[in-house]
């Protein structure tokens, strides 16, 4: 029964991350960011989420929409204030730019956490489930709101790959990703590509936001282990592959949901720390990375 509890948590969770990873990737290879403030808006989302259902009772639709647009905005806060100034430095060394934004993002993350904490708390919040009741799933009783978040993150990812392969701006942002200079000669404007796959970025970690607090809460002191979990996984996966992001997902929730099972939920975020080490030791370019 144990085993089974396990595979059907960790199902939900993994799936939560490979949603937020999918957008963690999709930001690295078209632009080349490791965004180190993902955390931040993954809670910022549920937080804005939580506060406008309790304080405005919108509703737990309305009070999510309004998470994943909040999510949006502070994504493109996240590129105006802490990346694209550094992009377009002229003090900057081309060859440190890299290096900069990934002390930039982090940095941002910080200040945003600490914000966090002085306007809302620091305590965990929890957004209410999108449906009640339970289900039986493996014999195991499961919240019914645990496999619509495993389904939602599954829909969603799979219209995002809808809007990669059938689209022109789709297209675009796989073409950017590839060859971003040949774009350029094809007349498009990377700006513009940037800006999309920035606010496709904000759309995917707000819903993994919101969902997350619907099951297992948010607080400013989740920022730090979202983002490592986060960083972990496209490392494991191997840099801006959206494949191997997926099955890193897996990998890293079911280690997660077995310490927390077996060791102590508190420490559930130590095995992406060690996977990502382990990594970095045996195999750098991940699963399925090239780099």
């Amino acid at each position: 029964m144990l085993g089974y509890e396990i595979f059907v948590d960790g199902f939900a969770i993994s799936s939560l991350y490979a949603l937020g990873a999918v957008g963690f990737t999709l930001i690295f290879g078209v632009s080349g960011v490791l965004n180190l403030a993902h955390g931040g808006t993954m809670v910022v989302a549920a937080m804005i989420a939580w506060l406008v259902i309790g304080d405005l009772h919108t509703g737990v639709l309305g009070g999510a929409l309004i998470g994943i647009i909040a999510a949006i905005a502070f994504a493109f806060a996240t590129y105006f204030a802490a990346v694209r100034p550094i992009q377009r430095s002229r003090a900057i060394p081309k060859e440190e730019t890299e290096i900069f934004i990934l002390t930039s993002t982090l940095l941002w993350g910080i200040m945003i956490q600490t914000a966090i904490a002085y306007f809302f708390t620091t305590n965990p919040v929890t957004v209410p489930p999108l449906v009640p009741g339970v289900v039986h799933v493996l014999s195991v009783r499961t919240p019914s709101n645990e496999v619509l978040i495993a389904v939602l993150c599954w829909l969603v990812m799979a219209l995002l790959w809808l809007f990669v392969s059938r689209t022109r701006a789709g297209k675009a942002l796989l073409a950017a990703s590839i060859n971003p200079r040949a774009l350029t000669l094809c007349g498009f404007e990377l700006s513009r590509i940037h800006l999309l796959v920035w606010a496709i970025y904000g759309v995917l970690a707000g819903i993994a936001g919101v969902l997350l607090g619907t099951y297992l809460g948010a607080s400013s002191d989740n920022i730090g282990p979202l983002t490592a979990s986060a960083f972990s996984i496209v490392i494991l996966g191997g840099l801006g592959s959206v494949p191997g992001s997926l099955i890193a997902a897996y990998v890293v929730g079911y280690f997660e949901t077995i310490t927390a099972y077996l060791v102590a939920p508190t420490l559930r975020s130590i095995p992406a720390l060690i996977i990502l080490v382990l990594v970095l030791y045996i195999r750098p370019q991940g699963i399925l990375g090239r780099r």
